[in-house]
């Protein structure tokens, strides 16, 4: 099944009103096309507070967008994709690296990020939900949109599709 909508249809029809990630990213999740309502997430180097976010969180509808400045640490791996499996998220997208990729591909998310890294972070940090982050020079405020599919990530401050 594939949802209605093209990247590169959106990026025509609304070139004016959207913008576009750089060409980084590579699709580690079992849907390799999705879109939804952001939920910005910045984290330093530990994943605890996302992992909170997607446990407890009603993600239909939803992607999580994820800011950790690229530092090189896995902050997504197969028990964060069960977590976002589980309560329905559509995706995922990391500016940053995931691992256990073997596994991540086999749920029904999403998943975008810049690369692979096998270790995490352990010391616990704080992180900030909810925040104006900045990936790739895109400016990304939580409760924008977000569409993704094997062209690139378009975002957009309404909802378009």
């Amino acid at each position: 099944y594939q949802m209605g909508f093209f990247t590169a249809d959106l990026c025509d029809e609304f070139c004016e009103r959207v913008e576009v990630l750089g060409p980084d990213f590579k699709s580690y999740g079992g849907n390799k096309k999705f879109k939804g309502e952001v939920i910005t997430v910045k984290l330093h180097k530990n994943n605890k507070e996302l992992a909170t976010l997607l446990k407890n969180t009603n993600g239909v509808g939803k992607v999580v967008v994820v800011d950790v400045e690229m530092r090189y640490f896995a902050v997504v791996g197969d028990n964060l994709m069960k977590f976002a499996n589980d309560n329905k998220f559509e995706g995922i997208i990391v500016n940053g690296y995931v691992r256990d990729i073997v596994t991540t591909r086999e749920f029904e998310v999403g998943l975008v990020a810049k690369g692979t890294c096998p270790r995490k972070y352990s010391p616990l940090q704080d992180a900030e939900i909810g925040v104006n982050i900045s990936i790739d020079g895109v400016d990304i405020s939580n409760g924008d949109y977000v569409y993704v599919d094997s062209d690139g990530i378009v975002f957009c401050k309404e909802k378009l599709v």
